[in-house]
């Protein structure tokens, strides 16, 4: 028996890219909300 095994249920599946999804989303907007108004900022200024 593997020990991934007990992760083979649709459930798992299910929650692991959940948490995938919402980690690039919260990504995404990280970076539109503070990534690239900072390279912008910092391109006016200077």
């Amino acid at each position: 028996m593997n020990a991934f095994d007990r992760f083979d249920h649709p459930a798992w599946v299910t929650a692991a890219a959940t948490l995938v999804s919402y980690g690039l989303i919260l990504l995404l907007m990280f970076v539109a909300l503070f990534v690239i108004p900072f390279l912008v900022y910092s391109q006016v200024v200077a």
